[in-house]
Protein backbone atom coordinates (compact mmCIF):
# COMPACT_ATOMS: atom_id res chain seq x y z
CA UNK A 1 0.00 0.00 0.00
CA UNK A 2 2.94 1.99 1.04
CA UNK A 3 4.96 1.50 -2.34
CA UNK A 4 1.64 2.52 -4.37
CA UNK A 5 0.90 5.52 -2.42
CA UNK A 6 4.79 6.30 -3.33
CA UNK A 7 4.46 5.41 -6.93
CA UNK A 8 1.16 7.37 -7.56
CA UNK A 9 2.99 10.47 -5.66
CA UNK A 10 5.90 10.09 -8.78
CA UNK A 11 2.99 10.26 -10.86
CA UNK A 12 2.42 6.55 -12.59
CA UNK A 13 2.64 6.56 -16.53
CA UNK A 14 -0.23 4.92 -17.68
CA UNK A 15 -0.59 1.84 -20.11
CA UNK A 16 -2.65 -0.74 -21.36
CA UNK A 17 -0.53 -2.85 -18.72
CA UNK A 18 -0.92 -0.59 -15.86
CA UNK A 19 -4.68 -0.50 -15.76
CA UNK A 20 -4.91 -1.77 -12.31
CA UNK A 21 -2.70 1.23 -10.92
CA UNK A 22 -5.33 3.62 -12.60
CA UNK A 23 -8.08 2.02 -10.96
CA UNK A 24 -6.52 2.35 -7.49
CA UNK A 25 -5.99 5.78 -7.99
CA UNK A 26 -9.47 6.55 -8.61
CA UNK A 27 -10.29 5.24 -5.48
CA UNK A 28 -7.71 6.83 -3.39
CA UNK A 29 -7.86 10.57 -5.19
CA UNK A 30 -11.35 10.05 -5.84
CA UNK A 31 -11.04 12.12 -9.37
CA UNK A 32 -11.09 14.66 -7.69
CA UNK A 33 -8.31 16.62 -9.51
CA UNK A 34 -6.04 15.38 -12.38
CA UNK A 35 -2.82 14.71 -11.05
CA UNK A 36 0.23 16.88 -12.38
CA UNK A 37 1.81 14.39 -13.82
CA UNK A 38 -0.90 13.11 -15.87
CA UNK A 39 0.57 13.58 -19.78
CA UNK A 40 -2.41 14.15 -22.49
CA UNK A 41 -1.52 10.69 -24.43
CA UNK A 42 -1.39 9.03 -20.98
CA UNK A 43 -5.41 10.14 -20.69
CA UNK A 44 -6.14 9.67 -24.23
CA UNK A 45 -5.07 5.50 -24.11
CA UNK A 46 -6.46 5.31 -21.12
CA UNK A 47 -10.01 7.06 -22.60
CA UNK A 48 -9.94 4.27 -25.43
CA UNK A 49 -9.75 1.77 -23.39
CA UNK A 50 -12.54 2.46 -21.40
CA UNK A 51 -14.67 3.40 -24.63
CA UNK A 52 -13.85 -0.08 -25.94
CA UNK A 53 -14.91 -1.58 -22.58
CA UNK A 54 -18.25 0.14 -22.75
CA UNK A 55 -17.41 1.91 -19.59
CA UNK A 56 -19.80 4.80 -20.32
CA UNK A 57 -20.09 6.60 -16.94
CA UNK A 58 -16.44 5.95 -16.38
CA UNK A 59 -14.73 7.36 -19.31
CA UNK A 60 -16.78 10.66 -18.72
CA UNK A 61 -15.45 10.91 -15.38
CA UNK A 62 -12.04 10.33 -16.36
CA UNK A 63 -12.46 13.08 -19.48
CA UNK A 64 -15.11 15.77 -17.87
CA UNK A 65 -11.71 16.50 -15.59
CA UNK A 66 -10.04 17.97 -18.54
CA UNK A 67 -13.03 19.52 -19.97
CA UNK A 68 -10.66 23.21 -20.00
CA UNK A 69 -7.68 21.19 -21.80
CA UNK A 70 -6.54 22.74 -25.00
CA UNK A 71 -6.26 19.73 -26.72
CA UNK A 72 -8.43 18.65 -29.39
CA UNK A 73 -7.91 14.91 -29.00
CA UNK A 74 -9.14 15.57 -25.47
CA UNK A 75 -12.09 17.44 -26.30
CA UNK A 76 -13.93 15.45 -28.79
CA UNK A 77 -13.47 12.41 -26.70
CA UNK A 78 -15.37 14.58 -24.32
CA UNK A 79 -18.18 15.08 -26.48
CA UNK A 80 -18.42 11.57 -27.50
CA UNK A 81 -18.66 10.47 -23.83
CA UNK A 82 -20.58 12.76 -22.88
CA UNK A 83 -23.25 12.30 -25.68
CA UNK A 84 -23.21 8.72 -24.78
CA UNK A 85 -23.75 9.27 -21.02
CA UNK A 86 -26.63 11.13 -22.45
CA UNK A 87 -28.20 7.83 -24.17
CA UNK A 88 -27.96 6.11 -21.40
CA UNK A 89 -31.26 4.91 -19.95
CA UNK A 90 -30.60 5.81 -16.71
CA UNK A 91 -29.75 9.09 -17.22
CA UNK A 92 -32.63 11.56 -16.53
CA UNK A 93 -34.42 14.27 -19.23
CA UNK A 94 -32.78 16.90 -17.36
CA UNK A 95 -29.34 15.69 -17.19
CA UNK A 96 -29.86 14.01 -20.59
CA UNK A 97 -30.32 17.87 -21.75
CA UNK A 98 -27.79 19.41 -20.19
CA UNK A 99 -25.42 16.47 -21.68
CA UNK A 100 -26.37 17.49 -25.27
CA UNK A 101 -25.63 20.76 -24.78
CA UNK A 102 -22.36 20.02 -22.84
CA UNK A 103 -21.18 18.10 -25.60
CA UNK A 104 -21.67 20.65 -28.39
CA UNK A 105 -19.73 22.92 -26.48
CA UNK A 106 -17.16 20.44 -26.08
CA UNK A 107 -16.69 19.77 -29.96
CA UNK A 108 -17.13 23.16 -30.95
CA UNK A 109 -14.12 23.93 -28.10
CA UNK A 110 -12.37 20.86 -29.72
CA UNK A 111 -12.89 22.43 -33.59
CA UNK A 112 -11.77 25.71 -32.15
CA UNK A 113 -8.49 24.37 -30.98
CA UNK A 114 -7.47 22.16 -34.11
CA UNK A 115 -9.79 22.81 -37.35
CA UNK A 116 -7.93 20.25 -39.23
CA UNK A 117 -8.88 17.39 -36.40
CA UNK A 118 -11.34 14.88 -38.56
CA UNK A 119 -12.91 13.60 -35.63
CA UNK A 120 -13.84 16.89 -34.04
CA UNK A 121 -16.10 17.83 -37.00
CA UNK A 122 -17.57 14.36 -37.15
CA UNK A 123 -18.66 15.02 -33.30
CA UNK A 124 -19.78 18.48 -33.79
CA UNK A 125 -22.14 17.37 -36.93
CA UNK A 126 -23.66 14.73 -34.87
CA UNK A 127 -23.76 16.73 -31.61
CA UNK A 128 -25.25 19.99 -33.38
CA UNK A 129 -28.08 17.52 -34.50
CA UNK A 130 -28.91 16.52 -31.09
CA UNK A 131 -29.78 19.70 -30.05
CA UNK A 132 -31.57 20.52 -32.61
CA UNK A 133 -33.73 17.52 -30.92
CA UNK A 134 -34.70 20.09 -28.29
CA UNK A 135 -35.09 23.27 -30.27
CA UNK A 136 -37.71 22.02 -33.00
CA UNK A 137 -37.71 21.61 -36.52
CA UNK A 138 -37.02 24.77 -37.99
CA UNK A 139 -33.66 24.72 -36.04
CA UNK A 140 -32.91 21.29 -36.79
CA UNK A 141 -33.19 21.86 -40.50
CA UNK A 142 -31.81 25.43 -40.38
CA UNK A 143 -28.58 23.51 -39.53
CA UNK A 144 -28.83 20.71 -41.90
CA UNK A 145 -26.59 21.95 -44.08
CA UNK A 146 -23.96 23.54 -41.64
CA UNK A 147 -24.11 19.51 -39.97
CA UNK A 148 -23.64 17.81 -43.59
CA UNK A 149 -20.56 20.31 -44.69
CA UNK A 150 -18.79 19.25 -40.93
CA UNK A 151 -19.37 15.47 -42.15
CA UNK A 152 -18.00 16.19 -45.91
CA UNK A 153 -15.04 18.02 -44.48
CA UNK A 154 -14.00 15.28 -41.80
CA UNK A 155 -14.35 12.73 -45.08
CA UNK A 156 -11.87 15.18 -46.69
CA UNK A 157 -9.71 14.79 -43.55
CA UNK A 158 -10.25 11.08 -42.92
CA UNK A 159 -11.50 9.65 -46.21
CA UNK A 160 -11.56 6.09 -44.75
CA UNK A 161 -13.37 6.69 -41.48
CA UNK A 162 -16.30 4.45 -41.63
CA UNK A 163 -18.98 6.39 -39.15
CA UNK A 164 -18.51 9.76 -40.99
CA UNK A 165 -19.82 7.50 -44.60
CA UNK A 166 -22.24 5.79 -42.56
CA UNK A 167 -23.19 9.77 -41.09
CA UNK A 168 -23.90 11.02 -44.76
CA UNK A 169 -25.80 8.41 -45.92
CA UNK A 170 -27.77 9.21 -42.98
CA UNK A 171 -28.19 12.66 -43.83
CA UNK A 172 -29.39 12.08 -47.42
CA UNK A 173 -32.23 9.39 -46.17
CA UNK A 174 -33.15 11.94 -43.43
CA UNK A 175 -33.75 14.20 -45.97
CA UNK A 176 -35.40 11.79 -48.92
CA UNK A 177 -38.21 10.34 -45.62
CA UNK A 178 -38.91 14.56 -44.90
CA UNK A 179 -42.66 15.17 -44.79
CA UNK A 180 -44.25 17.53 -46.50
CA UNK A 181 -44.30 20.32 -44.37
CA UNK A 182 -41.07 19.84 -43.35
CA UNK A 183 -39.88 20.66 -46.55
CA UNK A 184 -42.01 23.83 -46.64
CA UNK A 185 -40.04 24.76 -43.91
CA UNK A 186 -37.19 24.12 -45.47
CA UNK A 187 -38.04 26.16 -48.72
CA UNK A 188 -38.41 29.18 -46.54
CA UNK A 189 -35.11 28.78 -45.05
CA UNK A 190 -32.91 28.70 -47.84
CA UNK A 191 -32.97 29.66 -51.54
CA UNK A 192 -31.73 26.43 -52.37
CA UNK A 193 -33.33 23.65 -49.43
CA UNK A 194 -31.23 20.45 -49.27
CA UNK A 195 -33.01 17.79 -51.00
CA UNK A 196 -32.28 13.98 -51.47
CA UNK A 197 -34.50 11.48 -53.33
CA UNK A 198 -33.97 7.23 -52.32
CA UNK A 199 -33.10 7.14 -55.89
CA UNK A 200 -30.23 9.78 -55.44
CA UNK A 201 -29.37 8.35 -52.54
CA UNK A 202 -28.70 4.74 -54.07
CA UNK A 203 -27.29 6.49 -57.65
CA UNK A 204 -24.72 8.85 -55.55
CA UNK A 205 -23.06 5.64 -54.08
CA UNK A 206 -24.13 6.02 -50.38
CA UNK A 207 -26.06 2.63 -50.61
CA UNK A 208 -22.66 0.95 -52.55
CA UNK A 209 -20.57 2.37 -49.96
CA UNK A 210 -22.62 1.30 -46.89
CA UNK A 211 -22.80 -2.20 -48.17
CA UNK A 212 -18.69 -2.13 -48.83
CA UNK A 213 -18.49 -0.92 -44.59
CA UNK A 214 -20.37 -4.08 -44.42
CA UNK A 215 -18.10 -6.27 -46.56
CA UNK A 216 -15.00 -4.86 -44.58
CA UNK A 217 -16.66 -5.14 -41.37
CA UNK A 218 -19.69 -7.18 -40.93
CA UNK A 219 -20.24 -6.28 -37.36
CA UNK A 220 -18.72 -1.96 -37.68
CA UNK A 221 -22.38 -0.96 -36.47
CA UNK A 222 -26.45 -2.11 -36.09
CA UNK A 223 -27.81 0.96 -37.26
CA UNK A 224 -25.91 0.75 -40.95
CA UNK A 225 -27.38 -2.96 -41.31
CA UNK A 226 -30.96 -0.97 -40.39
CA UNK A 227 -30.50 1.72 -43.03
CA UNK A 228 -29.32 -0.76 -46.12
CA UNK A 229 -32.69 -2.17 -45.10
CA UNK A 230 -34.54 0.96 -44.72
CA UNK A 231 -32.98 1.94 -47.94
CA UNK A 232 -33.74 -1.10 -50.54
CA UNK A 233 -37.31 -1.14 -48.85
CA UNK A 234 -38.07 2.42 -50.22
CA UNK A 235 -36.50 1.79 -53.55
CA UNK A 236 -39.14 -1.28 -53.54
CA UNK A 237 -36.47 -4.04 -53.72
CA UNK A 238 -38.16 -6.32 -50.80
CA UNK A 239 -35.98 -9.09 -51.13
CA UNK A 240 -32.68 -7.19 -50.91
CA UNK A 241 -34.74 -5.69 -48.07
CA UNK A 242 -35.33 -8.31 -46.03
CA UNK A 243 -31.80 -9.66 -46.17
CA UNK A 244 -30.74 -6.39 -44.54
CA UNK A 245 -33.19 -6.16 -41.62
CA UNK A 246 -32.48 -9.34 -40.52
CA UNK A 247 -28.88 -9.14 -40.35
CA UNK A 248 -29.80 -5.97 -37.88
CA UNK A 249 -32.55 -8.12 -36.22
CA UNK A 250 -30.07 -11.02 -35.54
CA UNK A 251 -27.21 -8.52 -34.68
CA UNK A 252 -25.94 -8.93 -31.36
CA UNK A 253 -27.27 -6.27 -29.24
CA UNK A 254 -24.34 -4.79 -26.92
CA UNK A 255 -25.47 -0.80 -26.35
CA UNK A 256 -28.86 0.86 -25.97
CA UNK A 257 -28.61 1.52 -29.47
CA UNK A 258 -28.09 -1.46 -31.03
CA UNK A 259 -31.20 -3.02 -28.93
CA UNK A 260 -33.33 -0.22 -30.55
CA UNK A 261 -32.35 -1.15 -33.97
Amino acid sequence: SQVLRKSLQRGVVFSTGSFLVYEAHKLISGFAEVHASFKVEDVIEQADYLYGSGETEKLYRLLVQHKNSDDAELLWRLARSSRDLAQLGSTSAEEKKKLTYDSLEYAKKALEKNESNFAAHKWYGICLSDVGDYEGIKTKIGNAIIIKEHFQRAIELNPKDATTIHLIGIWCYSFAEMPWYQRKIAATLFATPPTSTFQEYAANSHLKLFSCLYAADPNFYSKNLLFLGKTYLKLNNKKMALLWLSKAKEYPAQTEEDKQV
